[in-house]
């Protein structure tokens, strides 16, 4: 088990669950953008979010927002060590510093604030700004040249006796990351992990990325807090987030859609039922189990689990719940009692 930090009052490592992360995708510069971006995160369960902190100029910016919103921000640091100060003086309890392109001999500073302001100081290293000297340690194993990396910097914070660490790596490759990942997790067993594949992409082939990479890895219990890398809206991340935990029973947010993929014995459209029953689902007690199948082979038989179920008949639909049948509808009646079969 590795140690516990805390960023306002979020407890990461530990006992505590696989934490959610996303990233702002707005400029700081644009407050209540970033404002609004913050809320619905929130809503959707976000539970830390990053933020780009390039210039000096922004630290107003960054201060406000961090006044304004009670979601926890990691402030994104690259180049400048002044940067990371400002950060944390401007209320960010947490800062992410990349050691591809952070000088080492200014991270005294650093720490010192940290220790001052009990900030967290998370060394994630990225595939993308890896340096030649980490590359050419690793003979150009870039799995490994991520680990060297993530090392130095975590080796001079420990020196130093900083203990409020979060590490990472993280590559646009599934099988570099996983790689990566597991080396630091055998060297550094106490110290917490967040994981992730980076610039995984659009639509459905970014989530499938970012699924294998933080699978294998959770599978084999490395990994603290997550974030899914999208070229997309923050609130997708957080929702595909807490899919790829609950598919593997370690946290659950929402309901749990169970739905035949269908095939030529379906009775019903199960893609067109589930665009019916969805606007019903929020609000159900977390966990749920609801099934959407296409006949009477699949529903209520394999989905007797189900606390809610609907199935295709030769009739229109039946409704069950935990496997006992309650109604038998046409499709043109279901409008008028789902609503109430849902405790609408």
């Amino acid at each position: 088990m590795t140690r516990r930090v805390e960023i306002r009052g979020l407890a990461i490592g530990g006992n505590a669950p696989v934490r959610v992360e996303s990233m702002l995708k707005r400029r700081l510069s644009d407050r209540e953008e970033c404002l609004g971006q913050c809320e619905r995160l929130l809503g959707e369960g976000c539970e830390l979010a990053r933020a780009a902190f390039p210039s000096l100029d922004l630290a107003d910016s960054l201060e406000w927002l961090n006044r304004h919103t009670s979601l926890p921000l990691m402030a994104d640091i690259h180049f400048d060590p002044a940067l990371a100060v400002a950060a944390m003086k401007a209320g960010c309890a947490a800062i992410r510093v990349n050691p591809g392109n952070m000088p080492l001999r200014r991270l005294a500073e650093v720490v010192r604030t940290a220790e001052d302001l009990e900030a967290v100081i998370r060394v994630g290293a990225n595939g993308g700004s890896l340096s030649g000297r980490h590359l050419a340690a690793a003979e150009g194993d870039r799995a490994a040249a991520l680990f060297l990396a993530v090392k130095e910097q975590a080796d001079l914070l420990l020196g130093q006796g900083f203990r409020d660490v979060v590490l990472s790596a993280k590559s646009s490759s599934v099988e570099e990351t996983v790689r990566a990942n597991v080396f630091i997790a055998r060297a550094y067993p106490d110290l917490p992990l967040h994981i992730g594949v980076t610039e995984a992409g659009p639509g459905d082939a970014g989530v499938v990325k970012s699924t294998a990479g933080i699978a294998a890895l959770l599978g084999q219990g490395i990994g603290n807090t997550l974030r899914v890398s999208l070229t997309d809206e923050p609130e997708r991340e957080v929702r595909v987030g807490y899919e790829i935990l609950k598919a593997l029973g370690l946290r659950v947010r929402g309901v749990n859609l169970i739905s035949c993929p269908t095939c030529g014995r379906r009775r019903a459209d199960v893609m067109e039922l589930v665009k019916v029953i969805e606007p019903l689902l929020p609000g159900l007690p977390d966990g749920t189990d609801v099934a959407v199948m296409g006949c009477e082979v699949n529903g209520p038989r394999e989905a007797a689990g189900a606390r809610l179920g609907i199935a295709g008949t030769p009739a229109g639909a039946v409704l069950f719940k935990e496997g006992a049948v309650v109604g038998e509808y046409s499709f043109e009646d279901l409008p008028k009692v789902l609503p109430a079969f849902f405790g609408r």
